[in-house]
């Protein structure tokens, strides 16, 4: 290997890091405000990437039918809830439009836009509107009455939810994969290396989220928010912080990022139904590397991740995938030794 070919990949290895730097960060923020081990982040990935193939391709997303299936489903729990709760009537029907509106816009909205081949900017939009609209759906059905649940108890239920995901998947879109046309097909060359356009929008991007989520965490009282309620859920909930509200939230912003993270990895790689799960699970072996706690270790865990399978897959294609998830166990060994931990009851 001389310089050039170890420039080559590593500009690979970090394209691919900073997409899986967006699945930890979602992985990091889903588990320090909820204790879930979010399996499923990879589903959003995944379904981002697949419904813009889908308006790419002038039909018509199942992800929309999927959405609005699960807002009525959510809606009956609700309505169940309140009845048993003696809600007053403004309440119900507050919760009814806050649970069913976008749902419904979007199912009667987007068939009739598909068949006049929007721009690629309102894909994009309609993309992550639908997307980022599953996360506090999903964490109303499956997570919000085991909120005070152990953290296998959460687990057990988070692998549930990926297989519930993975097999819908297959059902509406099919066991064929896609790939997305790039945002920008320019190219830049700088020495021996090649910069697409679309490696640069993947780092823009991401920079630009990682910033985001800075500012919001330390600049929005929202964001505090969910800062106290990752610290110390009962401190939270005591000072009139909602758990609830904060994982609705949490799960919202999950399913952004992973609806983002889709988009840009889908113009470079063909995506299927399950692609998600192995670009989770790269994401989850950087968020270890922060002890699903550090947003900064989980970063520097996901460049680490990249530049590995890029250069594994240099010397050793066939095993990848191998070299990869087997970098997680000295680093769990590790963090047994400088974390202390208890058994949780």
């Amino acid at each position: 290997m001389d310089l050039t070919i170890a420039a080559i990949l590593g500009l690979d290895g970090l394209t691919n890091g900073a997409i899986y730097a967006l699945v930890a960060l979602a992985l990091v923020l889903v588990f320090s405000v909820t204790r879930v081990i979010f399996i499923p982040q990879g589903e959003f990935v995944a379904f981002g990437a697949l419904t813009l193939a889908a308006l790419q391709m002038g039909k018509v997303p199942g992800t929309v039918w999927l959405l609005l299936m699960m807002a009525v489903a959510g809606t009956v729990l609700d309505v169940a809830q309140g009845l048993r709760e003696g809600w007053p009537a403004a309440r119900f029907k507050s919760q009814l439009i806050h649970m069913l509106a976008l749902p419904v816009a979007l199912a009667l909205y987007v068939p009739w836009l598909v068949p006049r081949q929007p721009a690629l900017w309102i894909q994009v939009l309609l993309t992550l509107a639908i997307v980022t609209a599953m996360g506090p759906l999903l964490y109303r059905l499956a997570f919000r009455a085991l909120s005070g649940a152990s953290v296998l108890t959460l687990l057990i239920v988070s692998v549930g939810v990926h297989f519930a995901l993975t097999g819908v998947g297959l059902v509406f879109f099919g066991a064929e994969g896609y790939r997305t046309p790039a945002f920008w097909e320019a190219r830049f060359d700088i020495g021996p290396l090649t910069l697409t356009g679309q490696t640069l929008i993947i780092f823009g991007a991401s920079i630009a989220l990682i910033v985001a989520l800075f500012v919001f965490f330390e600049r929005t009282l929202t964001g505090k928010a969910l800062r106290a309620t990752s610290v110390n859920r009962t401190g939270a909930r005591l000072m009139g912080i909602s758990g609830d509200a904060a994982g609705s939230q949490t799960f919202t912003m999950a399913a952004f990022i992973g609806a983002l993270s889709g988009l840009l990895i889908s113009p470079s790689t063909t995506i299927y139904y399950d692609t998600g799960f192995l670009i989770g699970l790269k994401g989850f072996v950087a968020a270890v590397f922060g002890g699903l706690a550090s947003f900064p270790m989980a970063l520097a865990g996901a460049i680490g991740v990249g530049l590995i399978e890029s250069f594994g897959s240099f010397w050793a294609s066939a095993f990848k995938e191998v070299i990869v998830f087997t970098v997680i166990l000295p680093v769990l060994l590790w963090r047994s030794f400088v974390d202390p931990h208890h058994e949780e009851h």
